[in-house]
């Protein structure tokens, strides 16, 4: 066996996922052919571990079973063992992903699965512990029996082919009572267990408000988006939302802060805002922006995550005792902050408080002195890596936050990271991915380029000069549709073709993103549309934002000069040229809006 495969080679990885497994006993390697290649002439089994930086489970793993002496012998001795950034190798995630759906109906982070040295998946889990309790079998267990099992079996292991579908067909006519069969109603959001924002969903739900009034969207879209504002899933001090909560109440969340969160909540909260007329909507979304300029940005651009834990617990950061509210804050103040937030001497997380409103009045000078002895504590750690189509999608946001919110500045900043983005990730043919201590992940993946083209098409609108770019991206985008007709995410020369999702949770998928980016495109140059369908709701909800666009239910206005956002409808799109006069029921005029000559056309109402 040669020396490299007899040591753990994590510390010189470019992923802060993989250098925080560093100093595990077990032999990890990174993925890549020569590894691979390495495998097969052996016969040697693989464990692919996938996860993240922030991952609260993997870190536990990381700790217990990855740490252990004895698991980390058995390990290295029967398996080549591998570590995954889920973040840089989407590709080999969904893939495996989709591998322990179809085998368990569920799936998660840390992502363990056993391999054939020919890469045929046999078994995969996610977290178990280091001592067998009860039913739950340790991962040396598990380990074992694969082993075992490969030994018996291994020849008539079967390969797992990828079925990623497109989604279903849906009833256009009954997409709000579709959605409505999983809607909480006594808690807001969908499903009854735990609670991710539906980011995608709102939006659609949003859009869909602004063509034309419904009684049931209004209530699932307010009632929603009240309870992330108003609960646990807000971190109510410096802004932001955490990534789900684990109860139905939206009262305790898994404390991580995901870039892609900040980025779709503060689309949301800003189209929100102007759909509903909510006041309360629009500060939600300026405390999303203070989120990221305080804590996200890196190099002008905004990295990728904050831990879950503060020194190895949870939540510790961000959890009062009454004792310490009490030392901060006079009687008056106290007063003042229990009339607004739901606290207790017993709490609600571990006998401390974690944050929860029960008022929406303000109390700014309160929530300032406690974010600044906040602030004096021990803090998470940041996932510094920047991933190129988290940050495009965080333009766009910063866009859609400019125009809803009348504040012109965020659409610059916009401008400015795009560009900054494009300097770091694209090198005039194709765009890198990731990008993590000076070293730039030369891989290609759908996903960056549609968020990248989506962002373009919108600074577009704004700015003509945007205009040779635009099409460079879409040119690059189409390269990624297959001859089959099928989206493909990517096709690396160390794995095989994976082609692109339609699940558009907890960020919009590929497929989605590529296509409304396209139909934009077209749109804003005159080129033709290609029709779509609506697709099932609540799963790919994003898309079906694109097919309010191609139905003609987005206004497009032509004008010689840019109109001003607040004074158009949410849903509109804006080209620049000559008026043509349009023509309504037979009669023909010129529209005209705030003394500027204009065409409207694909009225929705």
């Amino acid at each position: 066996m040669p020396d490299k495969y007899t040591q753990n080679n994590l510390n010189i990885s470019s992923s802060p996922y993989l250098r925080q497994h560093a100093g595990n006993p077990i032999w990890w390697q990174e993925w890549n052919s020569e590894t691979l290649a390495y495998a097969a002439a052996a016969n040697k089994p693989l464990l692919v571990s996938v996860g993240y930086a922030t991952c609260h489970w993997c870190h536990v793993m990381a700790a217990e079973a990855f740490s252990d002496p004895e698991t980390a012998a058995y390990l290295n001795a029967n398996f080549v063992n591998i570590k995954v950034d889920r973040e840089q190798r989407p590709d080999i995630d969904q893939y495996l992903m989709n591998f322990i759906q179809a085998q368990t109906g569920s799936g998660g982070w840390p992502l363990n699965v056993f391999l054939t040295p020919g890469l045929k998946p046999v078994h995969a889990l996610t977290y178990a512990p280091l001592r067998t309790s009860g039913n739950r079998y340790s991962f040396l267990y598990i380990a074992q029996a694969v082993t075992e099992f490969m030994e018996q079996r291994g020849d008539n292991i079967m390969p797992f082919t990828q079925h990623e579908q497109e989604a279903p067909e849906a009833d256009a006519e009954r997409l709000a009572e579709s959605l409505g069969e999983y809607f909480d109603r006594e808690n807001g959001g969908f499903g009854a267990g735990q609670k991710f924002p539906p980011h995608s969903t709102l939006l659609f739900m949003l859009y869909r408000l602004s063509v034309s009034p419904d009684k049931l969207l209004d209530e699932m879209v307010t009632s929603t988006l009240d309870a992330m504002m108003m609960r646990g899933l807000h971190d109510h001090l410096q802004g932001g939302i955490y990534r789900y909560c684990v109860d139905r109440e939206w009262t305790i969340p898994h404390f991580e802060k995901m870039l892609y969160d900040q980025a779709m909540a503060l689309w949301t909260y800003s189209v929100a805002h102007r759909v509903t007329g909510g006041e309360r909507y629009r500060i939600m979304a300026e405390k999303i922006v203070r989120c990221l300029d305080d804590t996200f940005t890196i190099d002008g651009m905004y990295a990728s995550a904050f831990n879950a834990d503060t020194d190895h617990k949870e939540g510790a950061t961000y959890l009062w005792s009454m004792k310490e509210l009490a030392a901060l804050l006079s009687a008056e103040e106290m007063e003042r902050f229990r009339e607004v937030y739901d606290v207790s001497d017993t709490g609600n997380f571990e006998g401390l408080n974690h944050l929860v409103r029960k008022s929406d009045r303000r109390i700014d000078d309160i929530e300032e002195k406690l974010l600044k002895a906040r602030r004096q504590r021990s803090q998470p750690s940041r996932d510094d890596k920047i991933l190129l189509g988290l940050n495009a999608l965080t333009a766009v946001a910063l866009i859609q936050a400019g125009r809803q919110l009348d504040r012109p500045e965020l659409a610059a900043a916009a401008a400015g990271l795009t560009w900054r983005l494009l300097e770091t990730f694209w090198d005039g043919s194709s765009l890198a991915h990731s990008y993590y201590d000076g070293v730039l992940q030369q891989q290609s993946y759908l996903s960056d380029a549609a968020a990248m083209l989506l962002a373009i098409t919108m600074l577009y609108e704004d700015d003509h000069s945007w205009g040779e770019m635009m099409n460079a991206m879409a040119d690059y985008v189409r390269r990624f549709h297959g001859s089959d007709g099928r989206w493909i995410e990517s096709d690396a020369g160390d794995f095989m073709k994976i082609y692109a999702s339609w699940f558009d949770h907890p960020v919009p998928s590929a497929v989605s993103l590529a296509e409304t980016a396209l139909t934009r495109l077209a749109l804003l140059t005159g080129a033709d549309l290609t029709p779509a369908i609506y697709r099932r709701p609540y799963q790919s909800d994003f898309y079906n934002i694109n097919v309010l666009l191609t139905e003609d239910l987005f206004y497009l206005y032509t004008t010689r000069d840019l109109l001003p956002w607040s004074s158009i409808p949410v849903n509109s799109l804006q080209r620049r040229g000559e008026p043509e006069t349009v023509c309504y029921d037979k009669v023909c005029r010129t529209a005209g809006l705030q003394d500027r000559t204009t065409e409207r056309s694909g009225s929705p109402y």
